[in-house]
């Protein structure tokens, strides 16, 4: 069956494995994650994730039997650099993706050794535990363009026919210092809300053209730079947004963790 595309925001490192105070600051989060199964019209016959933690100067697609796990985070408890999804790869899917790339004039290259960061095992050792549906990762090209990354979903738009699973990892709101600041005071404002209605109103728009053309001008919305200071976490939404195409949209998901707004997005 067709498999919709989603935008789901990663989290914080390894956020949903290690203790925080108070106890309930993923609890919300991580129940989402869990349920994302739930949400699929089947069980997806491959994942083809795009996280906001891997950036090439071309596309770059992950072409490996069986990938590690990337611990590109730093400073947390030693339990967290000993976790395990040995989800498998998949080769055959990651040369469709270059080549439907290709076709569509965006040159993709292939990696052979890289292994899943933690924009993809963290949210998905939550979502998909069992870590035994074929899991391919596809790069962020690094110049950050808005447009190219709404191509690329168009260009990879046709394998949810295939049932594969389109799934960009970022973050709605990603201003560290503004969400460390708001972790030693909890009580303080809640930060990227006029964004996360702009994106929302954005995303759920009928006439998908409009959509599209609101979302390139993303960075003249109100607060976008304080919740994007860099765009790269909300560049997978971008590809996750062309795949969807014409298909109706909605927000799935939306909580406040450590004094900011995420939310996640279904496309179809």
């Amino acid at each position: 069956m067709r498999q919709p595309t989603l935008f789901i925001p990663h989290g914080g490192g390894p956020c949903f494995f290690m203790d925080w105070q108070p106890p309930q600051t993923w609890v919300k989060h991580r129940d989402f994650l869990a349920g994302l199964p739930a949400l699929l019209p089947e069980r997806p016959r491959a994942l083809l994730v795009i996280s906001a933690h891997w950036e090439c100067a071309r596309l770059t697609v992950q072409r490996q039997q069986a990938p590690s796990l990337l611990f590109d985070y730093v400073g947390f408890p030693p339990h967290t650099y000993q976790l395990s999804w040995p989800a498998p790869g998949a080769p055959a899917l990651a040369e469709k993706v270059a080549a439907l790339l290709d076709a569509a004039g965006l040159p993709c290259g292939f990696d052979e050794a890289r292994g899943f960061d933690h924009g993809v095992f963290v949210p998905l050792k939550v979502a998909f535990p069992e870590a035994d549906i074929p899991c391919v990762q596809l790069s962020l090209h690094a110049g950050l363009d808005p447009a190219l990354h709404l191509a690329v979903g168009q260009a990879l738009a046709p394998l949810r026919d295939e049932g594969v699973l389109i799934l960009g990892s970022g973050n709605t709101y990603h201003n560290l210092p503004v969400m460390l600041g708001a972790a030693h005071d909890p009580s303080g404002p809640v930060h990227g809300m006029a964004f996360d209605r702009w994106l929302t109103e954005t995303i759920e728009l009928d006439d998908p053209d409009a959509r599209h053309q609101r979302l390139l001008a993303w960075a003249q919305a109100p607060g976008a730079r304080d919740a994007a200071p860099r765009e790269e976490h909300l560049l997978p939404l971008f590809v996750a947004a062309g795949a969807g195409g014409a298909d109706k949209a909605r927000r799935i998901f939306r909580d406040v963790v450590l004094g900011a707004v995420q939310s996640a997005f279904r496309f179809g």
